[in-house]
């Protein structure tokens, strides 16, 4: 198995981790909240990373330009927006489910990717990817909500996909960017300078809009350093599988998160699914293993 299939599964499980602990913050903290636990310390613990690379693995510093910057500020900005979206749609669908709304990132990361990055995607990676849509809209139309799959829980799945999606790309824009060094001193690089202008941000926009909720986040550390660290080296997985590979195939493979959300959602927050919702969630899973099998 390729080395950026397995930094990507090991990516998704951390990923899920990291939103099953911020689901437990959503009754501690506001959206906001647990979404800035995501930054604050995750930042220093990624920094630390990078220092340990270049002062004790021999790495030397990447050069950023402005078509870093781009994309990397835009990629800070989109996925603050979508864990936002994301956390807030755990308060109105269950865990598996409100994941795999989201996960329309991918079929919109291929698209993105195609026509910014002028990444290369197969005719039978798209059929693959369109059989993951097929169980991401299967699972929205169940929630019993007016609207039909355009209800108010599956608007804001696509949303927070498409946020994600646009971040994806940004990450692999501004990692390629930086031209010549191995993929993991280029990963490690582009995310530290996102967490630090991620952290930046929302420090801002709670000091502005509700600087309680940084004491919150503080007080309740035994939960949101975790989130941190298990979104830290979570994201470090994605930058440096996205170094690697296409983002639309590494954000397929990342649909296994599903299978990671379902187990949670069943056996530790004690949620039940509809049988659609489990179809949805098993065609969503059989089009990440097409897409493996005909990238």
């Amino acid at each position: 198995m390729e080395l950026w299939v397995l930094i990507a599964i090991g990516a998704a499980f951390l990923q899920n981790v990291r939103s099953a602990l911020q689901k437990h913050l959503k009754g501690q903290l506001s959206t906001t909240g647990a979404t800035f636990s995501r930054f604050i310390f995750a930042a220093p613990l990624i920094v630390g990373v990078l220092v340990t690379l270049v002062f004790a693995g021999g790495y030397s510093m990447p050069v950023p330009n402005t078509r870093f910057a781009g994309f990397m500020m835009l990629g800070g900005v989109s996925q603050i927006t979508a864990t936002a979206l994301l956390v807030h749609l755990f308060g109105l669908r269950n865990f598996a489910v409100g994941t795999t709304l989201s996960k329309m990132e991918t079929v919109q990361a291929a698209l993105f990717g195609v026509i910014v990055l002028s990444d290369a995607i197969s005719p039978l990676a798209v059929v693959a990817l369109l059989i993951s849509l097929a169980g991401v809209g299967l699972i929205s139309s169940t929630n019993g909500q007016s609207g039909g799959v355009f209800n108010r829980s599956a608007l804001i799945g696509i949303a927070s996909g498409t946020a994600f999606a646009i971040s994806g790309i940004s990450y692999r824009g501004a990692s390629l960017s930086l031209g010549s060094g191995d993929f993991l001193i280029r990963a490690t690089f582009t995310l530290a300078c996102v967490l630090l202008f991620q952290t930046l941000i929302m420090l801002v926009w709670l000091l502005w809009k509700d600087a309680g909720q940084i004491g919150r986040v503080f007080k309740s550390w035994r939960v949101s350093l975790w989130v941190g660290v298990a979104g830290g080296f979570a994201s470090l997985g994605w930058f440096s599988a996205m170094t690697l590979q296409n983002a639309a195939y590494v954000k397929a493979v990342g649909q296994i998160e599903l299978l990671f959300s379902f187990a949670v959602s069943v056996l530790i927050f004690r949620e039940r699914s509809s049988g659609r919702e489990v179809v949805g969630i098993i065609l969503v899973s059989l089009g990440i293993l097409l897409l493996l099998l005909w990238k």
